[in-house]
Formats: structure tokens, C-alpha cells, sequence
């Protein structure tokens, strides 16, 4: 970024993680900011504006929403996200310090030795201590989610095995889905369902945002990897779902996904499309021309479900 420069949407999206949707419900409905507009009416951010999105969404993430934090001060923001940081990498007083679980940490290395050795107890037993000491969404972010990027990492440099991969997402899916540790009921007006499109044969990612939805209050309905767009979109109208969240993984240059995406919209025109995955970005084209939205990380994928609920609460 420059000083004295102003910027179009596209790069604000790419520069704060925020959809083109949610900077124009931010500037519309709470004045986060009002960006200049061009001769042709087009949008454009100065410095200030990035800076200012960039610790709302922080803000946001935190939990605050983003009614009560819009009209905030970037100093009175910057000093609420900074103590929230403090207050986070500040160990309890009374309990013992945990190492955080980032991907090189213990929890995870032990987890990636676990599945190395097919040892399907140690890797239970891992999994339920992390939900203990980190709660439900703790796991997904801070162990899971880096475990999956791990063993993808050393999967595609042939470090281990296609077994282990699928060894590990068996237990993982099992763990996660298991209706005992659901969060949302079945009565939940709010539902998600998740898959991979045909051709995309890894699911971890569809896992886990199947487990998150429902940690957020969702009713998920898991479809599991490789459906067409037909079956996925029969399964979203037919539980009126509010939401289709789809995984791209592997293969990262299927030929056959642009036309899956475009076929999901066209059986499902209303409905919102979150997609994400490690190879989203290679079909980023496609994804924004079907209008659905491309989800980095499991942060930004909450912040949407959130904004989904919110926007669509309004209408009543």
C-alpha cells in the first residue's frame, strides 16, 4: 500500500480478507467508511480506509459487531484489539501454560506421529484433550486446521502415504461429526449444507466446515466428497438450506469444477455459495462469476455465516 493512493474493491478485498459483499453492507448500513468514488462511480479506498477495515475485522472477530464497533475511533478500535491480544498471549494465572497449537507446535507434531503410525487411540486422545483445553472451535483453528495444512504439505512432497490421509480424515470426520459433540440441534431454523463438488476428492475441509456451522448454531448437513452439482443442490433445497459451503483441495486444476460451479448456481439461484479450500484461488474466476464467495480461512468463513444470518434476519 502507498501513501496518497487510493485503491479499487478488488484490492481492499484481497488486502483485509473482506467479500465485496460485506465492505458494501459495512459502508451502506453502518458508515465503517465512505470511500471516494471514481468518475465512473467506481469505489475507491484510500490507505486510511484498508487500515480502518483491517481493524474492523479484528474487532469483529473478537466478537464485537459490528454495529456497536463501526462508528469507533481507529485509535479506540486499535486499542480494543491490542488488549484483546495481550489479554489472550497472557497465560492464566491459575492454571498451568499451554503452548498455542500452531502447526509446528506439540499437539500437532504429536497428532502428525499419531496418524504416521495408524495409532487411532493417540490420535483420539489428542483430539479430546485439545477440545478440553481449547474448546470445540479452539481444536478446529488451532489443531486441526494446521494438521490438515501439515499433512497435505508433506502428502504432496511424498513424505507420507494417500493411507494416512485417508486414515486421518476417516478418524477426524468421525470425531468432529459425531452427533454427541454437535452444538446445534436438529430444530436449528439455520442450515449448511456441505460437500466437495464432483472430481474434488478430499474432504477434511468440508469436514470441518460442516463442524463449524454447527459449533455457530447451524443445522449441517455433511455430504461427504466427490457429488455432483445436482445431488448437492437437491439436498440444499429439499432441507431449504440457507447456506452450500463447498471444499477445493485436490486435484488444484480440475477441469471439470467450473462447470460443477456453474451448474450449482443455475439449479440454485438464490442461495449463498461459500467456497474455500487450498486450491479456491486457482478458480477464483469462476467463483466470483457464479457470484458465490471465496472463504481463506476458517475465520473468514465464520464472519460470513455470521453476515449471512444477520443480513437475512433483517428482511423479517
Amino acid at each position: 500500500m502507498f501513501p496518497g493512493m487510493t485503491y479499487p474493491i478488488q484490492v481492499v478485498v484481497r488486502e483485509t480478507g473482506l467479500s465485496a459483499h460485506v465492505l458494501r453492507v459495512w459502508e451502506k448500513r453502518y458508515r465503517a467508511v465512505v470511500p471516494q468514488r471514481t468518475a465512473t462511480r467506481r469505489r475507491a479506498y484510500s490507505e486510511a480506509d484498508v487500515h480502518r477495515l483491517k481493524l474492523l475485522r479484528q474487532a469483529t472477530m473478537l466478537g464485537h459487531p459490528i454495529g456497536s464497533v463501526a462508528q469507533l475511533s481507529d485509535e479506540t478500535l486499535d486499542t480494543l484489539v491490542k488488549t484483546a491480544a495481550n489479554r489472550a498471549a497472557a497465560p492464566p494465572a491459575d492454571s498451568q501454560p499451554m503452548n498455542e497449537p500452531l502447526p509446528d507446535s506439540p499437539i500437532v507434531l504429536a497428532c502428525m506421529e499419531a496418524v504416521k503410525a495408524f495409532d487411532a487411540d493417540a490420535l483420539n486422545r489428542l483430539l479430546e484433550r485439545a477440545t478440553v483445553q481449547l474448546g470445540h472451535t479452539g481444536l478446529l483453528h488451532q489443531v486441526i486446521a494446521p494438521l490438515s495444512q501439515r499433512l497435505g504439505d508433506l502428502w504432496m512432497v511424498g513424505s507420507v502415504r494417500m493411507s494416512h490421509e485417508h486414515f486421518a480424515t476417516a478418524l477426524i470426520r468421525g470425531f468432529l461429526l459425531n452427533p454427541g459433540r454437535q452444538y446445534a440441534g436438529t430444530s436449528s431454523t439455520w442450515t449448511l449444507v456441505a460437500a466437495t463438488p464432483q472430481g474434488q476428492l478430499h474432504e477434511l475441509g468440508a469436514v470441518m466446515t460442516a463442524a463449524l456451522a454447527a459449533e455457530q448454531g447451524w443445522r449441517a448437513v455433511y455430504l461427504g466428497p466427490s457429488l455432483p452439482a445436482a445431488e448437492i443442490a437437491g439436498v440444499a433445497s429439499q432441507n431449504e438450506a440457507q447456506v452450500v459451503a463447498l471444499s477445493l483441495i485436490y486435484p488444484d486444476a480440475d477441469p471439470n469444477v467450473e462447470r460443477e460451479l456453474h451448474d450449482l448456481r443455475r439449479f440454485l439461484p438464490n442461495k449463498t455459495i461459500l467456497i474455500g479450500g487450498r486450491a479456491a484461488e486457482r478458480y477464483r474466476s469462476s467463483i466470483e462469476a457464479i457470484g458465490a464467495l471465496l472463504v481463506k480461512d476458517l475465520n473468514h468463513f465464520q464472519l460470513e455465516l455470521a453476515n449471512v444470518r444477520a443480513n437475512q434476519t433483517r428482511k423479517f
